[in-house]
């Protein structure tokens, strides 16, 4: 097996922390030989983990993407952003590109780097990690095998988890639309990919309700301060922000604003940086919970519910067929028979890789595709990505109109015809 090239455009969690992980522990089949890293420590921690000179370690993409091609892959996580200059580069440079998702909040530069890739004869697979999981790999088997027959109607729940979301949502990186995504997409393009997937037929149409209702001003305690620190009502609130990054439950997240986890670093980052402000009194503007409603060409319908208002962080599913029934959570799948009334469970394997294993599955495939590399699409290619993130940007359009029934077709014309005419 050949060992391939990588560079890697922004160390953050995503990038240093879920992907390239697996040069380390499969070093014959993958190195990183540069790394483009605005945070210098970060940038420093990286390059020592790897082996990476000085002479490839860049402040930024441009100058890396500048210099003549380096390796055979560009693993690109940026912020959302920030996805499409560098990918439009790399796939100009001939780079097979490996991007976090979602692949931009522009629906434009979506249509753009599908494009790109195919101009350019490149993969762009995007980190719709749940498909290269064991749990939903065994969801989409049970489904082909015809053991619930045709699919009728899909309810997936994605319970964020009160905490995971006034870390990410109300004080973190994606808080904020208007310098992140939506919500829908951002957190939950990875759901619209799934259900694509497993109804394995086009979505039709898209309705959707959902708000900000509590992390406001509004529902500030009397008596609160803009920081936890500061705060008279801190020991009573949920969502305190010391008992959260001083446990030893979450200490880890607070890797997010500190570099050295020791409690007066934490401390000293809850009185700097937004981790420590009151979720009442941040910046933030997306939803703390949303439905989707979806019909798909042959009536099968789904409905999908995010909610940040739950003690797990979990996805839960319920798949309804002619022939029967589908429950998974976790790393349980139940399968029910209406013929039999038998009654199977599946039991997945605990994964050490993150997101039940997807975070290493999509590396390991992609760098197989990479090698046997004939023109065709990945499993999770721009093309199959660009689909589900229409669902989502139709999705928040409806949300924004009161729920408005959004036709996906039309949608997409009008779409192409905005691109057509910026040309």
């Amino acid at each position: 097996m050949s060992q391939l090239k990588a560079v890697l455009i922004g160390a953050g969690a995503r990038g240093a922390g879920g992907y390239a992980p697996y040069a380390l522990d499969y070093p014959h089949e993958l190195t990183f030989i540069a790394v483009a890293e605005a945070d210098p420590v970060r940038r420093a921690r990286f390059a020592e983990k790897h082996g990476i000179p000085p002479e490839r370690c860049y402040e930024s993409w441009e100058p890396l993407l500048a210099e003549p091609k380096l390796a055979d892959i560009a693993v690109i996580c940026t912020q959302d952003r920030m996805h499409y200059g560098p990918t439009m580069q790399a796939l100009d440079k001939k780079y097979h590109v490996m991007l976090e998702k979602p692949m931009s909040p522009d629906p434009k530069e979506c249509l753009e780097m599908e494009q790109a890739a195919r101009d350019n004869d490149r993969l762009l697979t995007i980190c719709h990690v749940l498909r290269y999981t064991p749990f939903w790999n065994t969801i989409k088997k049970v489904i082909q095998e015809g053991r619930i027959g045709e699919i009728v109607s899909i309810q997936l729940n994605e319970n964020v988890g009160y905490w995971h979301i006034a870390h990410s949502f109300v004080r973190g990186n994606w808080n904020n639309s208007n310098t992140s995504s939506p919500m829908i997409l951002s957190k939950s393009c990875h759901d619209m990919d799934v259900l694509s997937w497993l109804v394995d037929q086009p979505c039709l149409k898209v309705s959707s309700f959902g708000s900000l209702k509590h992390f406001h001003e509004g529902n500030a305690p009397e008596g609160s301060a803009d920081r936890c620190l500061d705060c008279a009502v801190e020991p009573t609130c949920a969502y305190s922000a010391p008992r959260f990054y001083l446990s030893d439950q979450f200490r880890g997240w607070a890797g997010h604003f500190t570099q050295e986890l020791t409690k007066p670093n934490i401390i000293q980052g809850l009185r700097d940086t937004d981790y420590g402000r009151c979720v009442y009194r941040s910046d933030n503007n997306v939803v703390d919970h949303q439905v989707v409603n979806m019909e798909f060409e042959g009536g099968a319908t789904a409905m999908f519910s995010m909610c940040g208002f739950t003690f797990e962080q979990e996805r839960r599913i319920q798949i309804m067929g002619t022939k029967g029934e589908l429950r998974g959570e976790e790393d349980q799948i139940t399968v029910y028979d209406f013929l039999t009334h038998q009654k199977t469970e599946i039991t997945i394997p605990s994964q050490t890789s993150g997101h039940g294993g997807g975070d290493s599955g999509i590396v390991r495939n992609f760098l197989d595709e990479v090698r046997h590399y004939n023109g065709q699409e990945s499993l999770t290619s721009a093309a199959a990505s660009v689909r589900s993130h229409l669902i989502a940007f139709a999705a928040e359009k409806s949300r924004l109109n009161s729920g408005e029934s959004i036709d996906l077709n039309e949608y997409a014309r009008q779409l192409m015809v905005k691109e057509e005419l910026s040309k």
